[in-house]
């Protein structure tokens, strides 16, 4: 299940996602690398919904993860460290909330053996739940932050003004 901190750390990252996306040439041969805009995290907090302690923690776990990159002072504020269409949907969840997997016994990172099955090599459960987590992974796995943040029914869904939100994909 979805935490609510992997739902603001998704739309946190949207937000820097759309700023990096408005902020971006029509014509990518005009810059050979996009300028990195810079948001304060009262204005992602606005932007996310995440009330701004929380989101002050999810920033913090974000850029120890290497998604985002921050800087204090008058030009400061918090950037993508490297552009969205790079990074996957999967890898930001699992950095917030850990292994996709269902149970522990199916996962491949953080594996642990049920104690009331005497073989996991033969549960079926156990097979049952690596194929979910295989799903899983599947779709999360190639979906970019660039296509989340983009997707017109993902955006209608922000607990954002209209007025806030520019309709090429940017925030004004």
């Amino acid at each position: 299940m979805l935490t609510m901190k992997a739902k603001y750390a998704l739309r946190a990252m949207c937000a820097l996602a759309r700023a990096e996306h408005a902020r971006r040439p029509t014509d990518p041969a005009l810059v050979p690398r996009p300028r990195r805009e810079r948001l304060q995290a009262r204005t992602i907090a606005e932007h996310s919904g995440a009330p701004g302690k929380f989101l002050e923690t999810i920033l913090v776990d974000l850029r120890q993860a290497g998604f985002i990159d921050s800087r204090r002072g008058q030009k400061g504020g918090h950037a993508l460290a490297r552009p969205a269409d790079q990074i996957m949907v999967g890898d930001l969840i699992r950095a917030i909330d850990g292994p996709l997997a269902p149970v522990r016994c199916a996962s491949v990172s953080a594996y642990q053996a049920c104690a009331d099955c005497p073989d996991p090599d033969a549960c079926s459960l156990r097979s049952l739940m690596r194929e979910a987590r295989d799903a899983i992974s599947d779709v999360l796995d190639r979906r970019s932050l660039r296509e989340l943040a983009l997707a017109p029914d993902f955006l209608a869904a922000l607990p954002i003004a209209e007025a806030s939100l520019n309709l090429d994909g940017g925030l004004s």
